[in-house]
């Protein structure tokens, strides 16, 4: 498939630049398999997941990982921090006039010191210096890394619109965007019901926003994510599975850490990196049901939706959203979509 097919029309306006002003009062199109799609409101998804069914959130909690400063030669400099590697090292993005070379001394907020050691590919491993961890440094000197479709830099309240309120452990580039919509209130309602719920993590890194440069999908090399399966959620999925309910994953990131962790046939419990690229042909392991954002053009995560609910459901999905209006990405509205029979 051709990176053609996976391109639409979106006016920009449609691009929303704000959450909404109360968490969970976005829009909601229901486009469940053998429906009629239905404009709802977020908080009526309660009428979609039965009792016995099991939820599934990426708890990731993203860092404040953009840093500003300069080297100490000279010359601006800024830093989106990829990945942390321990106390004292990350791995980083890095944008100035002339990459700096190992051993070059970064000033970051005027105050944060650290040493660029090494490259990693694309990527630049930094060394910071003095006691505190780079969660702790981070957290006191960055600054919250808004997608790059959002045209506008991060306000005070970001700091909490931008993060799930189940978020737990530190190390995303970006949020799980489906998971801003659920409140604790609504939570609590869907647990009333008898639906369970359960978490995986699943750093989401700055790759998730990387364009498709390639017109030939396969040759496209996904960007590599680390994720954690516990064991407590396996048990909840095989358990919902044996009596027959449901498996919702709650965003594109859930999706994927999961269906990375049943590979070989069957979920399993465990660490590591996954660069699971999926498109339309995969056959899915694990989950019956999406809740996830409108995404862009051209990008992964549409084909990801393509391959679970079919390109030409998609299609329509997207012409209707558009149509009525609909808030795109990040901070827009989201979707229930349903897993594609195979044929």
């Amino acid at each position: 498939m051709n990176i053609s097919d996976f391109d639409f029309a979106l006016p920009e306006a449609l691009i929303a630049q704000h959450p909404p002003e109360i968490r969970g009062s976005s829009r909601l199109l229901a486009a469940l398999p053998d429906t009629p799609l239905a404009d709802r409101n977020f908080a009526d998804i309660t009428d979609y997941i039965a009792a016995g069914d099991v939820l599934v959130f990426n708890n990731t909690k993203v860092m404040k990982a953009r840093l500003f400063g300069q080297k100490a030669s000279g010359g601006k400099i800024e830093a989106l921090i990829e990945r942390v590697l321990d106390n004292h090292t990350a791995l980083a993005h890095i944008r100035s006039s002339k990459s700096p070379k190992p051993g070059t001394e970064l000033i970051f907020e005027n105050a944060l010191r650290a040493v660029m050691t090494e490259r990693a590919g694309e990527l630049f491993c930094l060394r910071f210096e003095g006691t505190q961890t780079v969660y702790e440094l981070l957290e006191q000197y960055g600054k919250l890394p808004l997608p790059p479709y959002i045209e506008r830099a991060a306000d005070g309240s970001d700091d909490s619109r931008y993060q799930t309120v189940y978020a737990k452990h530190q190390g995303a580039v970006a949020a799980p965007t489906a998971g801003l919509h659920f409140t604790d209130e609504l939570l609590t309602a869907l647990r009333a019901k008898g639906v369970q719920t359960a978490e995986v993590t699943l750093h989401v890194g700055a790759g998730t926003f990387q364009p498709v440069r390639v017109e030939n999908i396969a040759e496209h090399k996904m960007h590599s994510e680390w994720f954690d399966i516990p064991s407590e959620t396996v048990a909840a999925i095989q358990a919902a599975q044996a009596r027959g309910s449901k498996i919702w994953a709650v965003g594109t990131t859930s999706m994927r850490a999961l269906e990375s962790a049943a590979q070989t046939g069957s979920l399993k419990a465990g660490q590591g990196d996954t660069d699971i690229f999926i498109t339309p042909g995969y056959r899915f392991k694990v989950i019956d049901r999406l809740i996830t954002n409108f995404h862009l053009p051209k990008s992964t995560l549409l084909m990801l939706v393509s391959a679970f609910s079919g390109m030409e459901h998609i299609r329509n999905v997207y012409r209707h959203a558009i149509e009525q209006q609909y808030r795109f990405f990040s901070y827009g509205d989201a979707m229930i979509l349903g897993r594609k029979e195979t044929e």
